[in-house]
């Protein structure tokens, strides 16, 4: 029987870092979609966002989709009042990213700023967007009987720099700490904030596109398959909190480390 069954409102995930149907973002929506959450789909590219949420409801999902800017708080407020409306916010994911890579030398001012605030001022604005909301549930449920998650995706750069990605690694880093300090803060009050560690390539349109050479090279399972990803993410989400996950590293098999 599923979990929902006796909720008087819908659960909701609310997941920011939606692109293409081939992405992490997409099959984190899959994956709380079929466990009944409503899944509440944020991304910058309308076409894209929205061809998502069709497909999950062509498989019997119930997923909206909520086009914004992760950079702008006027953009996620408004998206956290349509959250609101539509039930209960149980997981809140941040998934954005942007990958900037130049020799620092070459980096410029602008793709430096442009780093730091898709990665770090994003999250703190989703965090805080999310976090209100996040916290009702647990008030209204009673805190035990239900999960609360706010989860960040984090990557190789997350704990080291190297060229030419100087303005990834520092907006990576700061997302980590960012993650860090929620977790000590809201985790006494019934939030489980993780940070994930992504400590490889992803097996999805971006990397397919940008680097095919690379998937080829990469052999069986030699890149992070998205299902796989996010059926990671859920078990986070479901953990007891007596034994919560503050950061998880996940990479293929065979990536060196």
């Amino acid at each position: 029987m599923s979990e929902l069954s006796s909720s008087p409102s819908p659960s909701v995930a609310w997941i920011a870092g939606v692109g293409a149907s081939a992405g992490l973002g997409a099959a984190l929506g899959r994956r709380f979609a079929r466990e009944g959450y409503t899944v509440v789909l944020t991304g910058r590219t309308a076409q894209r966002v929205e061809a998502v949420a069709a497909e999950i409801r062509e498989h019997g999902g119930h997923a909206l989709a909520a086009v914004a800017d992760i950079t702008s708080e006027q953009d996620l407020a408004r998206v956290a009042q349509f959250v609101k409306r539509e039930g209960i916010l149980r997981s809140a994911i941040f998934n954005a990213g942007n990958a900037v890579r130049a020799p620092t030398l070459e980096l410029s001012v602008d793709a430096f700023e442009s780093a730091w605030r898709t990665n770090v001022l994003g999250g703190f604005l989703f965090a805080r967007a999310a976090l209100p909301l996040l916290l009702d549930g647990l008030d209204t449920t009673g805190g035990a009987a239900r999960a609360a998650s706010l989860l960040f995706t984090g990557a190789t750069a997350s704990l080291r720099g190297k060229p030419p990605f100087a303005a990834f690694a520092a907006a990576k880093a700061g997302l980590r700490s960012l993650a860090q300090t929620l977790a000590r803060e809201y985790g006494p009050r019934g939030v489980h904030v993780a940070h994930v560690v992504i400590d490889g390539g992803i097996d999805g349109e971006r990397l397919r596109s940008a680097a095919p050479q690379r998937v080829q090279a990469a052999g069986p399972d030699g890149l992070l398959q998205p299902e796989a990803i996010a059926e990671s993410y859920w078990q986070l989400h479901r953990q007891a909190r007596s034994a919560w996950t503050q950061e998880l590293d996940l990479r293929p098999w065979r990536e060196p480390f």
